[in-house]
């Protein structure tokens, strides 16, 4: 036998899969103490497991960079192997919960916080009568969870995800408009150019999104008068006549007290993604099929083509 196959079969045979979540988890939070609140056990365990593995494979797997855990070139490769491990056995759980349930248990969508308060929740009802047996957990949040550990099962993004072994699927397009209050603006040839005009907007660290961008290219900053992270803080504001205020169509439309003024607003495409492994689990792929067909049908009202049902 060869020398190396002969080694490499010795170490498979001794090796502990186990350790991969230790090497994981260290490489997520970048510290020993982050790692073993994950994991559940103390620091001194992670130290003693992460050197025990780096002496059995004859490699540094970490190395501290200003105050950090950092993975090294072979920590990245085994890395590289361990998140597939990870997603592997999840899928395994997943599957096996699911053989035996076929659509009983729990199905986690996450999405932004205006996506899950104004089109998400209001579906929960029909969800229930086409799914009796499962449980929805939808998560609202602008941060994007980890769909390869299981954070979430599906996703809805106003980006194509590209990173990660997903499954994406197209959503549509969420067309975007700009709205005021109906007694107090009337959108003149002028505008949006008119310094007359005040505006609300997302909060500075949401300035990149690209609707913010194009506002950011039209207007001075200065013309800003209120800022919030919470889009139906914005719509309160703005149907209290404070300012002009860019939104989803679908939620600008919903609004009788709002007007739609005159203006070309880039759109934004809506994404949803799984976990590869999950495509084939019976309670994922009956809802990942029931949202594309619910999306399907409110396409009119997503590109600001139609009112409100």
């Amino acid at each position: 036998m060869h020398k190396d196959a002969a080694g490499s079969g010795t170490f498979a045979a001794g090796f502990d899969w186990n350790e991969v979540r230790f090497v994981l988890a260290v490489a997520r939070h970048g510290t020993l103490a982050g790692a073993s609140a994950e994991l559940g056990v103390d620091q001194t365990t992670v130290s003693r497991r992460l050197k025990a593995l780096e002496r059995r494979l004859g490699v540094q797997v970490f190395e501290r960079r200003l105050g950090r855990l950092v993975a090294t070139g072979a920590g990245e490769r085994l890395l590289e192997h361990g998140r597939r491990v990870e997603g592997e056995m999840a899928a395994l759980a997943d599957l096996a919960g699911d053989v035996d349930a076929q659509l009983r248990g729990i199905t986690r969508i996450t999405a932004v916080d205006s996506m899950v308060s104004h089109y998400l929740a209001p579906l929960v009802a029909e969800a229930r009568t086409r799914f009796p047996t499962l449980v929805l957990e939808i998560v609202a949040g602008n941060h994007n969870l980890d769909l390869g550990r299981r954070e979430a099962d599906i996703a809805i993004r106003l980006a194509r995800p590209s990173r990660g072994d997903l499954v994406i699927r197209r959503l549509g397009e969420m067309a975007f408009g700009v709205y005021g209050a109906r007694d107090r603006h009337g959108g003149p040839a002028a505008w949006p150019f008119d310094p007359a005009y005040r505006w609300l907007a997302y909060e500075r660290d949401m300035m990149d999104l690209p609707e913010m961008r194009w506002l950011g290219e039209r207007i001075d900053a200065e013309r800003i008068v209120f800022r919030s992270n919470a889009l139906d803080a914005l719509i309160e504001v703005a149907v209290a006549g404070t300012g002009l205020v860019l939104l989803p169509c679908i939620l600008g439309d919903a609004r009788p007290a709002l007007q739609r003024l005159p203006a070309t607003v880039p759109g934004r495409e809506m994404w949803m993604a799984m976990a590869r492994e999950l495509r084939d689990v019976p309670r994922v792929r009956a809802v990942c099929d029931w949202l594309v067909a619910r999306f399907q049908a409110d396409a009119a009202r997503f590109r600001g083509q139609a009112a409100p049902d």
